[in-house]
């Protein structure tokens, strides 16, 4: 596999991961960071507790919450203000989700249509990515992802189904370790399955094949391929989007 290490975010143990977890330890501590601007009741423009203060209240390294806080510099949530400190920001991501539930309407069929669009462009580009940079541990989580996805569906689980696929789809992003793909791929997912209030699944007309698919994009990724893999990617997101075309064409003309 090709060893492109260098542009990797953080040390090993940044990108660590917990029990039963397939994302990083930095992932996680960012939340856990949000959480807590929440219960101190911080609002925009206070100052936060210094990194060596997170570290201690969080139990973890001083690395860890540094890699976290660019997570949520770059991401809309921390102001890290050389010299002065953290500041809490105005709260809103990077894709500006307040905004986005302004004109993202799940029944607006155009919206969906240029959803998959724009998920194309970014996990195309993450599987190049991850082709390039994951780590051995992170190869294995995204196939424990698509084992999931198989189990799932064998056994008629779709939540099972539905798990393994959120976390290969989040997984291949965080092996991209390109913090704005992974912010961008976790929010474009979230803006999805807001469909499921006029109940289209999208993928559970060829559950079978996303099955086949995502084995082969793991494959490519595996394998230290980036452009198979983003050609692998671009092909499960075209029959996914096929799908809902299928069931939009279903209810609209009967």
């Amino acid at each position: 596999m090709t060893n492109d290490r260098a542009d990797a975010p953080a040390a090993d143990d940044a990108r660590r991961e917990t029990p039963g977890s397939y994302r990083p330890r930095y992932e996680l501590v960012a939340e856990q960071i949000l959480q807590l601007i929440g219960e101190l009741a911080l609002q925009p423009g206070d100052r936060m507790p210094t990194e060596n203060d997170l570290a201690s209240r969080l139990g973890t390294s001083r690395t860890v919450v540094r890699e976290a806080v660019k997570i949520l510099s770059a991401t809309g949530r921390v102001s890290a203000q050389k010299g002065r400190g953290l500041y809490v920001a105005d709260g809103e991501s990077m894709l500006g989700a307040r905004r986005w539930g302004g004109f993202f309407v799940p029944t607006n069929l155009d919206h969906i249509f240029m959803l998959f669009e724009f998920r194309r462009l970014q996990e195309m580009q993450a599987s190049r990515l991850a082709a390039k940079r994951a780590s051995p541990s992170e190869l294995r989580v995204i196939e424990a992802a698509v084992r999931t996805c198989r189990h799932g569906f064998t056994s008629g689980n779709n939540a099972e189904f539905d798990q393994g696929d959120d976390a290969f789809h989040l997984g291949v992003a965080a092996a991209s370790h390109n913090f704005f793909l992974v912010s961008a791929v976790r929010e474009a997912r979230m803006l999805q399955r807001q469909a499921s209030v006029i109940g289209l699944r999208g993928v559970g007309g060829h559950a079978d094949a996303a099955v086949e698919e995502h084995e082969a994009i793991y494959r490519a990724i595996r394998d230290g391929d980036p452009e198979a893999a983003a050609h692998a990617t671009s092909v499960h997101l075209d029959n996914t989007l096929e799908d809902y075309r299928l069931e939009i064409q279903r209810r609209v003309f009967g």
